[in-house]
């Protein structure tokens, strides 16, 4: 009698083992695998599709499109790197965090609450492996010897005294991540040192620095794995062996993939060097689009490619260091007819080139002129998961699905916010912008200081109609004040809300003291 009860045990056992398989089968089946491909200060005109006239050849960039979804409005949340980050993990605008203004640096502690949920732990939830591999620029919490609570870690100067023997805190593991491997700030921001599941590779022993125009990088600490030329190919490389892992295994998986490239430090390796006939930078973009075509080969290699969702997009617009006056020589506007670039609140700053290839069931050589939100990635990944947000969760994201499939080409949003590195914002619905700031809000003339030098008689806020004037030249504040009362007051109520879609108002971090929000709120 006993041994007839083992006996339906073991095949009990053996019987949920197969529907276990079978079960895990199917949801691999249905869910699709989703690789999110960020590049680090790539302007709009620099993409081929999107700018005709552009100079720098991106064919693999051109070929995602041609076999996917481009979106022609679409905008980070922010004109800088860390910002823009932290709305595509969280789902929620960076100044709802302690982050108001500027970059983290390399030092810095973790941005991202270790409660505040995202994208990959909600994934995570959904039966997904998930893994980042790149550049981190969120913050995480080294060691620090002796800590000096006077010692501010967000300036790019900081140089704490870290136990590299240690592991870090509060980092991509804590957010959700099952693999990590990259680094914590800019590839131009000290400490230059991988950190895989949050143990440093090597503890670094050497110091280094660039003076080069383009291939500029601050002094600081180097571990000697971390060579500053390769390492675009050193994360790509990772990333496809992460895939060819995964490929085959029982869940579907989620790689947050964001390249440090063309960011400074602008080193093209020697294959590229001269071969976009422009300058350093768009050899370094053409680089950054030959890791689409190793990732996009790795996944058709592997049988995956029709059901993975490989997005591509950057982090804010191009950088001055690019050299802007040098590709102008040739005809090339990495800002499109944008007016301004990184660092804006102009469109320069954040209207950024985003292309959403997934052959199963995503339009083909399709384009999008839906304004959407790099902060809108966790709701899309919610609807396509069945995952239900909760009040506290992706506050300022909205679902794209309906615009990838063509199920829908509806509006997904009225209202989209942007951030510039100076924390100015600024608003915009439907064709009509309103910027808080008289000048640029960055590095674009006229800056913050040369209002005040030069004693400029600008308004203090602006007013574009995008639609008729795209180059945003002619201020339209003293014209037509109704529509800029009424974008100040939905700014405003988006901002105390604590969130910009439906659901329980929610409280902003560090709003004591926020002078950028003064003139709105009050």
């Amino acid at each position: 009698m006993k041994k007839t009860i083992n006996c339906f045990l073991i095949l009990f056992i053996i019987i949920l083992s197969a529907c276990s398989a079978k079960s895990k089968q199917k949801d691999k089946l249905n869910k699709p695998n989703i690789i999110y491909v960020l590049a680090d200060d790539l302007g709009y005109g620099d993409v081929q599709c999107f700018n005709a006239e552009g100079k720098i050849p991106t064919p693999n960039m051109d070929g995602m499109a041609a076999n996917g979804v481009m979106f022609t409005d679409a905008h980070t949340s922010s004109a800088v790197c860390t910002p823009t980050r932290y709305g595509i993990l969280t789902g929620r605008y960076n100044w709802r965090s302690r982050l108001k203004e500027s970059v983290l640096g390399g030092y810095s502690k973790s941005l991202i609450k270790p409660d505040r949920v995202t994208v990959a732990q909600m994934l995570k939830t959904q039966g997904y492996a998930t893994a980042y591999i790149g550049k981190w620029h969120l913050g995480w919490d080294w060691a620090i010897e002796n800590e000096d609570s006077n010692l501010n870690l967000d300036t790019p100067k900081a140089r704490p005294k870290v136990d590299f023997s240690a592991p870090i805190k509060n980092g991509p593991s804590t957010h959700g991540f099952d693999y990590s491997f990259g680094f914590c700030g800019s590839l131009d921001m000290p400490p230059y040192v991988f950190v895989e599941n949050d143990m440093p590779t090597m503890v670094p022993t050497k110091t280094t620095f660039s003076n080069d125009k383009k291939g500029v990088w601050r002094k600081g600490l180097t571990a000697d794995d971390f060579v500053h030329a390769n390492i675009l190919q050193d994360l790509t490389n990772r990333a496809i062996d992460y895939i060819e892992k995964k490929a085959n295994g029982e869940s579907p998986f989620f790689l947050y993939f964001p390249l440090p490239a063309p960011h400074t430090p602008i080193l093209p390796t020697a294959e590229f060097l001269g071969k976009s006939k422009t300058n350093e930078y768009g050899d370094f973009v053409m680089q950054v689009d030959d890791v689409l075509r190793q990732i996009r080969e790795t996944l058709k290699n592997q049988g995956i490619s029709e059901n993975t969702i490989l997005v591509f997009t950057s982090d804010n617009g191009c950088s001055p260091k690019a050299d802007f006056k040098e590709l102008a020589e040739v005809g090339h506007d990495p800002s499109y007819v944008f007016r301004g670039m990184k660092s804006d609140i102009f469109e320069g700053g954040h209207h950024v080139p985003f292309i959403v290839e997934w052959p199963n069931k995503a339009l083909k050589n399709a384009s999008s002129d839906k304004t959407i939100c790099t902060t809108d990635f966790f709701a899309t990944c919610a609807e396509l998961t069945n995952y239900q947000t909760t009040d506290i969760e992706a506050e300022d994201s909205y679902s794209m699905l309906s615009l990838i499939t063509g199920e829908n080409g509806k509006d997904i949003r009225e209202y989209i916010i942007y951030h510039s590195i100076d924390g100015a914002f600024s608003i915009k619905k439907g064709d009509w912008k309103l910027c808080t700031t008289a000048g640029s809000g960055g590095w674009s003339y006229p800056r913050k200081r040369d209002v005040k030098k030069e004693n400029l008689n600008l308004p203090s806020m602006q007013l574009y109609n995008i639609k008729e004037d795209v180059a945003e030249t002619n201020n339209l504040i003293n014209t037509n004040p109704e529509k800029a009362a009424e974008l100040k007051a939905a700014l405003k109520k988006i901002i105390l809300d604590g969130r910009s879609t439906p659901g329980a108002i929610q409280t902003n971090e560090g709003m004591e003291g926020w002078k950028q929000i003064e003139d709105i709120v009050n």
